[in-house]
């Protein structure tokens, strides 16, 4: 059998050299600034799920009780993983096209003033509403509960202010607002739940959810050896999303989204369509829900006028009544904005005129406010 003479040429993506712990050690950095925290940063391998378990299955344990305030769907997940961890849960569950408020928590904690551990999503992009954190916030502070935030749909999009905000974990995902992969994310973790997690006995050690494995090999190590080989590309993803964003600036990335969502929901409206989260101040920046009857029919009509339409119907029982327009990341930019509103009034047998010029006109007057 022939062999070959040389190796096969270099891949820009195979051919890397090692991720150094100084390298790993300078991306945690970058999301530590973008969060704007004093706090640890833990940047995890893998999609914000993994955070996320980690802390509930960190935090949470047999005789605690958690407040689980449930506006979307991730709600129902962290309630399950809270009750595998032998928590007593309360879920404070609001509707879906709603949010919830400071003081439906303050009313919950007062009913019971034995929780010690309070999980909220601050935007759900999958039903398009957003939550009061920093209320909130201040309410679950002066009660002393540990308070864990899902950011993974809001970083980038909208304020996130952690350490104001009283958020003891802060989770966040690179592949919404922030415009970068998947398979990365990261979580801020207080002092306060570092005592927390080292006093559970069941927190995860010796294993890929352990936080603590972290906070002694890793961060009380000095930073100097990673406890396994990371995901490189991945890592490498998110350094050049964080470097993309101190490019645009924060600001200038939530004012894209701003209008982004502006411009989609007068281009909805002009179509006639409803939206699902019916106050401004409840409705996320990362998309733009709307009630429309037959919705998988209607997304499956636009889809077929234009396939890379940011469109989806609602999941569930949500998928006959309502439809997302996604417009985070690189989404959130007003070509895409106006070729969803085409592709919707293609399937709504409407003129996309009115709908994109009132996009047009509502993206430039959001972008010179």
């Amino acid at each position: 059998m022939d062999h070959p003479a040389t190796r096969p040429a270099a891949h820009p993506l195979l051919d890397l050299p090692p991720l150094t712990a100084e390298r790993f050690a300078s991306i945690e950095q970058g999301v530590a600034d973008l969060l704007g925290t004093c706090q640890d940063v833990v940047i995890a391998q893998g999609e914000a799920l993994l955070p996320l378990e980690a802390c509930i299955r960190s935090g949470a344990r047999p005789g605690s009780t958690a407040l689980n305030i449930v506006t979307g769907p991730y709600g129902t997940t962290f309630g399950n993983w809270l009750r595998d961890c032998g928590a007593t849960v309360v879920d404070l569950a609001v509707p879906f096209d709603t949010a919830v408020t400071a003081d439906q928590v303050a009313d919950a904690l007062d009913r019971h003033p034995e929780t010690d551990f309070v999980s909220l999503v601050h935007a759900e992009a999958a039903t398009g509403n957003t939550n009061p954190v920093a209320a909130i916030g201040e309410v679950v502070r002066a009660h002393g509960a540990l308070f864990m935030l899902d950011a993974v749909a809001s970083v980038g999009a909208e304020p996130l202010l952690p350490d104001a905000w009283g958020v003891d974990l802060c989770v966040i995902g690179a592949q919404k607002a922030m415009g970068g992969p998947a398979g990365v994310s990261a979580v801020s973790v207080s002092d306060r739940a570092w005592a927390r997690f080292a006093a559970n006995p069941a927190a995860p050690r010796r294993s890929y959810l352990s936080l603590l494995d972290w906070k002694e090999r890793w961060i009380d190590g000095g930073r100097k050896a990673l406890l396994h080989a990371p995901a490189q590309l991945e890592m490498l993803a998110l350094e050049a999303c964080l470097g993309r964003i101190a490019e645009e600036t924060l600001p200038g990335l939530t004012a894209r989204h701003a209008a982004a969502a502006a411009a989609t929901r007068a281009g909805a409206a002009a179509l006639g369509l409803a939206r699902w989260v019916a106050l401004a101040a409840e409705a996320a920046p990362v998309a733009t829900t709307l009630r429309v009857p037959d919705a998988s029919l209607v997304v499956s009509k636009a889809l077929a006028a234009d396939p890379s339409a940011p469109l989806a119907a609602g999941g569930g029982a949500l998928a006959q009544e309502m439809i997302r327009v996604n417009h985070y990341g690189p989404a959130a930019a007003l070509p895409v904005v106006s070729a969803a509103l085409t592709a919707l009034a293609a399937a709504l047998s409407a003129a996309p005129a009115p709908a994109l010029a009132a996009a047009e006109s509502a993206w430039q007057t959001a972008l010179s406010a």
